[in-house]
């Protein structure tokens, strides 16, 4: 399975096809009267996976990253991306067609003012970008006296002659009793939460999934139905899902909660609405300026800010929360199964990037629960795992040799989510590598062991991951955590424990901790466990103190661990971890399977 998905990936992404199609896309530019367009990577509803027909950005550059964009004028083209991707964007493209740039050091707009030549005008899918996207841009080509304009079609779909069908997934329903709460009785709490306006419109396919309590199949690794939904303060909402979509038993308990409708009627739908001057609320992380423009040209009241359902979302109830330990268990006690796998397979040597992604897919899926992998394994050996998002492929392919392994995966079950990350050693690591992999394991256990009073955000926390690196001059491009979903995205928001992280910590809500740290050229390190934030009692606390229950288990690799860098209560929790972990997961593995954890979980 893995080798025909790799093969069928590097056919799509192909990067030595990119000075052809931008040839043609400037041909087709000059025919429509425009001086260059906007190619972002985004689908109508601005996810992280989307279906193979939106992979504008891929088919035309290679970049097969889940973030970036690329500027195509007469004369030159860049691709923006962040340092996930700083490495691997100049491995898949073709620098002599596309400059690679870092988003973090010069933006796009930014880069739109340096190089827009007065009087142009750029063209762009108003379907592809948020009303602020589409402000920021257009300002920018603005001050290079050069204008921003929004196309009725894509030129890239006019040129993409083999491009993939619209994807129809099946619809199904999900459980009441992993879900914890109704359909109805979330519709009534995005009802009241709407306060002053009149409805909103919900583009986040993730919030689609979450309030009517269905999963689909349109996507890889999430289980989203694409569609759209408008959610008045009361009444009976709409729902704009294509009908092939909808079996007989969906199709009935969806029209008991709103009317279903095919997703061509939501135009006309929200110029009606709009047109009676109603105030409506659009999702500013996810609404099509396309949709916004409509309303606004129609005459409603626009209010662009957050959908209310996307807190309601991140902070899980007692059942989603089982849901979620169940999961982690079962996916530990697999990742498990790997590392005592990988741990004879590598010392052997020959073992490839794919042979153990493979590897560890088949011992999820002996779980017998596995519905589909949670995002693309990262399996990364030497040089590759010093790029952070590292996607293995047929041609990126890397034995695995002395040295260091790196392993981030997860997996998707009914009950749950997974995510977790463990970097191994192959042979004697240097000393380098136990440092840099001891410093990395402090700053996780910093985070595993945080208390802080409620109303604290992730951006406040963020620092705690980094401080063993920064006191060796040493730090890493991402951040330390990102919320994690019910059986649905392994990136959620808006919690995330990062320096951009500004929405307070709430009990509930699921993030990982994985700080990292990568030596460009030579190797990489990152050390992930999924956690939950929960309330905390101390005795004479003037406030309400919360904390992290970390839910993940696996053992970490004790070869890489320098103990002189422990102090005594870090050492403590690795150890009370590590306990935790052989009791947890030995009943669920094999009688040698169990001497090798109860090695490596053995204390420090």
């Amino acid at each position: 399975m893995f080798e025909s998905v790799f093969q069928s990936f590097d056919e799509q992404a192909d990067g030595t096809q990119g000075a052809a199609r931008v040839t043609a896309l400037r041909e087709k530019l000059a025919r429509l009267k425009l001086d260059g367009f906007l190619a972002p990577r985004a689908d109508r509803h601005q996810n992280e996976y989307a279906p193979p027909s939106e992979e504008r950005l891929a088919w035309l550059t290679g970049f097969s990253g889940s973030a970036g964009t690329a500027v195509v004028l007469a004369d030159k083209a860049a691709i923006f991306v962040d340092g996930r991707y700083a490495l691997a964007v100049r491995g898949q493209v073709d620098v002599s067609v596309f400059e690679p740039v870092d988003v973090g050091t010069t933006s796009v707009a930014d880069w739109l003012r340096a190089n827009l030549p007065r009087g142009a005008r750029v063209g762009y899918d108003p379907w592809l970008a948020t009303p602020a996207q589409v402000e920021r841009l257009a300002r920018a080509a603005a001050d290079a006296g050069a204008e921003l304009v929004a196309l009725d079609a894509n030129p890239v779909d006019a040129l993409w002659t083999d491009r993939p069908p619209e994807p129809l997934g099946r619809i199904v329903l999900y459980p009441r009793k992993l879900a914890g709460e109704s359909a109805g009785a979330k519709l009534a709490r995005v009802g009241e939460a709407l306060k002053g306006a009149d409805a909103l419109l919900v583009s986040d396919p993730h919030s689609l999934a979450w309030i009517f309590n269905i999963r689909g199949a349109d996507v890889s690794h999430t289980p989203l139905p694409l569609g759209f939904a408008l959610i008045p303060r009361a009444g009976a909402p709409s729902l704009y899902l294509d009908p092939r979509k909808l079996a007989a038993a969906p199709r009935k308990a969806l029209a008991a909660l709103a009317k279903l409708k095919a997703p061509d009627a939501l135009e006309r739908d929200l110029s009606i609405l709009a047109g009676e001057g109603r105030k409506i609320v659009f999702d500013a992380a996810t609404a099509p300026s396309r949709l916004v423009a409509l309303a606004r040209e129609a005459g409603g009241v626009v209010e662009v800010g957050a959908d209310p359902s996307a807190l309601m979302r991140a902070k899980k109830n007692s059942a989603e929360l089982s849901g979620a330990r169940a999961a982690q268990l079962r996916d530990g006690a697999a990742l498990t199964r790997f590392l005592f796998w990988f741990a004879q397979a590598a010392s052997k040597g020959g073992l490839t990037e794919i042979e153990a992604a493979q590897a560890l897919e088949t011992f999820r899926r002996e779980t017998g629960a596995l519905k589909d992998l949670s995002f693309p394994s990262i399996s990364a050996a030497g040089p590759n795992a010093a790029s952070p998002h590292y996607r293995v492929t047929t041609k990126t392919n890397a034995r695995i040799g002395r040295g260091l392994y790196l392993i981030d995966s997860g997996g998707q079950y009914e009950d749950g989510t997974t995510d977790v990350t463990r970097t191994l050693a192959v042979g004697r690591p240097s000393a380098e590598m136990r440092d840099r992999y001891t410093r990395v394991l402090q700053g996780h256990v910093a985070i595993a062991r945080a208390v802080f009073p409620r109303g604290v955000s992730g951006a406040q926390i963020d620092a705690l991951g980094r401080l063993p690196l920064w006191r060796a001059g040493l730090d890493f491009d991402h951040g330390v955590g990102h919320g994690v979903g019910a059986y649905l995205s392994v990136h959620e928001g808006p919690q995330r424990i990062s320096k951009l992280g500004t929405t307070p910590l709430e009990p509930g809500m699921i993030l990982s901790d994985e700080p990292g740290y990568y030596k460009g050229g030579h190797w990489g390190i990152r050390i992930e466990n999924l956690v939950v934030v929960e309330l905390r009692e101390i005795r004479g606390a003037e406030r309400e103190m919360l904390g992290f229950e970390t839910i993940t288990l696996a053992p970490y690799d004790r070869a890489l661990i320098e103990t002189k860098l422990l102090d005594d209560e870090e050492k403590a929790w690795i150890d009370a971890y590590h306990a935790r972990v052989r009791k947890a997961l030995s009943p669920f593995l094999s009688r040698a399977e169990k001497r090798w954890l109860a090695e490596a979980t053995a204390p420090l």
